[in-house]
């Protein structure tokens, strides 16, 4: 079986290209499911109903969230209706939103969650390897294998969560900092693991945004406003090949351009 793992769609660029190409790559790569990070979608911070439901209609099956999750006004009201998209698992209990998804294809039942990173990382969180812990726990036996996204800014701490979860696990992959890493591997216990997926979006750009004001701002510290760059967008994900039994066999990173 095949999971794609699309990386922080940003903006309305990531949001296009994912449009234009899932269909053709999930055909031509025969994808069994596909899950996607859309914490950016909206204009590059947060996620609206609208726009969540447009991705899932493109061809995702379930959406993630990040430290972007409340961004936009009104979200945290939509995201209870949402039954394809989950929250940060290691928020408070309190917050609205799912904590986790469990997708079925072909009779395989792919559990999904993301834990927040707690290093250089703003929003209130649990321990996010004592939280993998307590909803793998929790869940054992309503699921054949696992994602677990690791929305986090450090390497070592989504390394770290890779190791302890090896063996346990589908797939450990990260997200947040919107550049791919060349670190892709299966890890023992047939977990593949990537730090990062990498955005979807325009690489033209400094992480999605215009070149000049993010330049400006490092050169004399003035605040600017950061738009949404458009050149060079590409779909970054990552695939990966499991077992019936949820055991990773391989793990390619992909950078596709519309042609």
């Amino acid at each position: 079986m095949k999971l794609l793992f699309i990386g922080d769609i940003v903006g309305k660029p990531g949001r296009e290209i994912v449009g234009a190409l899932l269909a053709k790559v999930r055909a031509e790569r025969g994808v069994d499911f596909v899950i996607a990070n859309g914490e950016n979608a909206a204009a590059g911070s947060g996620i609206t109903a609208s726009i969540a439901q447009t991705l899932l209609e493109s061809g995702v099956d379930a959406l993630t969230l990040g430290d972007h999750v409340w961004d936009q006004k009104g979200f945290e009201k939509e995201i209870v209706a949402l039954d394809r998209v989950c929250r940060p698992a290691n928020l408070p209990p309190a917050n609205p939103g799912r904590d986790h998804l469990i997708v079925e294809r072909n009779g395989f039942r792919l559990l999904v969650f993301t834990v927040l990173g707690r290093t250089f990382m703003g929003l209130k969180a649990d321990c996010p390897f004592l939280s993998a812990d307590a909803l793998l726990k929790k869940l054992a036996g309503q699921y054949d294998g696992a994602l677990v996204e690791v929305h986090a800014e450090a390497t070592s701490e989504k390394q770290a969560l890779g190791w302890h979860l090896a063996g346990r696990t589908t797939a450990v992959l990260g997200t947040h900092t919107h550049v791919a890493t060349a670190d892709a591997a299966v890890l023992r216990g047939h977990t593949a693991f990537m730090c990062d997926v990498g955005m979807t979006g325009p690489h033209e750009s400094v992480l999605g945004r215009e070149i000049a004001p993010v330049l400006g701002r490092f050169l004399d510290g003035m605040p600017r406003r950061f738009e949404i760059a458009t050149g060079d967008n590409r779909l970054s994900a990552a695939l990966v090949e499991f077992t019936a039994d949820g055991r990773a066999t391989a793990i390619e990173w992909l950078s596709l351009k519309q042609s």
